[in-house]
Formats: structure tokens, sequence, C-alpha cells
């Protein structure tokens, strides 16, 4: 029996899991980091939670006879990448990144690219009302900005303890249509929107609805990631998959 282990979370990550356990002989076991309270179902086994550092993903890999790892990871999941390279590298495991493209500026984008989201949050001056979709983990970097009202959109509420902006939360999950993020703009009178470069389909529709309705978007840029094997669809990892077992 060949195992592969799937760093997940997104929906490529889910619909790659799905595909392997089809295949005979194989076992596929989806990592999740468990951000997310009510994640979508995943085919084959699912673990919960962070492996400790990359020792302990290595420790994992090991006890686990894992043969292939595919770090299918949000993009901004910066230190599970770093650590599933080197804890692969150290345990001889052969391994590979599947990363979405990034989304590109097209005509009639207004975006200011920053680093990071405190960098988002120094450009925010001059603004009122703020469209921030940048997950529930990083809304603290704003809370200090008493002159300006935030959307906040995401999956799972914040932390009761946790210091948000001034604003409404607003729970959901993408996809989102067009015509849905054009209304949302326009009902809460948004004037400029956050957002990570996340790439994908799911949440392209609000910057195709900013650029219509002429809304400067603060993109926030990726990080970077190690150095490997990468692929940019689920195809493409999927057919990795395959040779590195069966040829």
């Amino acid at each position: 029996m060949k195992k592969i282990l799937i760093l997940g979370g997104t929906g490529d990550a889910s619909e790659l899991a799905r595909r392997v356990a089809l295949l005979e002989g194989v076992e596929v076991i989806s990592s999740l980091a468990g951000r997310t309270r009510k994640p979508a179902e995943v085919a084959g086994n699912v673990r919960v939670g962070g492996f400790g550092g990359e020792a302990g993903l290595g420790e994992f890999l090991q006890n686990e006879t894992i043969d292939l790892v595919v770090d299918a990871t949000h993009p901004f999941a910066r230190c599970i990448s770093f650590n599933a390279a080197a804890a692969c590298l150290a345990c001889g495991v052969e391994h590979l990144m599947l990363i979405r493209p990034a989304w590109e500026k097209m005509e009639g984008d207004q975006w200011i690219e920053v680093e990071s989201n405190e960098m988002a949050a120094q450009v925010l001056a001059g603004f009122k009302r703020v469209f921030l979709t940048i997950g529930r983990q990083e809304l603290a970097v704003f809370s200090n900005l008493p002159d300006i009202w935030f959307l906040m959109r995401m999956i799972d509420p914040p932390a009761p303890q946790m210091r948000i902006p001034k604003g409404e939360l607003l729970l959901d999950k993408g996809p989102f249509s067009l015509a849905d993020e054009r209304a949302l703009l326009v009902k809460y009178k948004i004037d400029v929107i956050v957002s990570k470069n996340s790439g994908g389909e799911a949440t392209y529709a609000k910057i195709v609805a900013a650029r219509e309705l002429g809304k400067p978007v603060v993109m926030v840029e990726r990080p970077p990631v190690p150095g490997g094997e990468v692929v940019t669809d689920v195809e493409s990892a999927y057919l990795w998959i395959l040779k590195k077992l069966f040829q």
C-alpha cells in the first residue's frame, strides 16, 4: 500500500484527494490545519491540526511511511510549506507543491500592491468604508484605524478575545457570483477592497466587480515559497503522482 500525504485545506486539495482515493493500492491522507470549524468533506483519511513544526512533520512522515507529499495548502500558508519542503528533504520523501496561479492585474484594475497586511493598513488613510477580505486571523492589524468602517468577510467568526476593527462581520464562503459581489459593494458603499492575491476563481468576482465599479483594490502579494517542483493545477499534480507511483 502506497501512502500519499496531501497538505490541504483548499478546493484543489480536496479535488486531488478525491481522485487519488480512487486509485487501487493507494491510501491518501489529507492534513487540515483546523482553522475552519466545518471544513468540507474530504475523501480518504483526514487528520486535523499542526504537526509541531519541521521536526514533527518529519516524524509523521517516517512513522506513517509516507511515499509522496503534495503541498496543496493556501498560497499564504507560508510556514507549513517551508516545513514540508525541509522535512521531505531530510526524510528523503518526494515532494510537490500545487500552487494555483496568482491573479494578474488587468486593464481597468486600480491595484495598490503591498507586501503585507501591515502595509495594507498603512495605505488606507483617506478611505472611509473598506471591504476587508483577508480572513479572520489578521483582523487585529486593522483594529487601530478608528476613522474607517470595515465590512469584514470570513468563513468563521474571529475568536472572542481578538481585537477587530469597527464595522460589520459577514460570515460567508465562496464561490461568489459577480452580480452578488457588485451588489455588495454598492449596498455597503465600499470605496476600497483589501484582498490577498489568493488566485483561483472562487473569490475573483470581487476583483472584477471592483474593476467595473472603478474601485481600488489594496492587493497583498504572496509570500515567497520554498524551492522545489511546482505545478499549478490538479490535473498536473495527479499526473505527477501517477508517474511517481506507477512508472
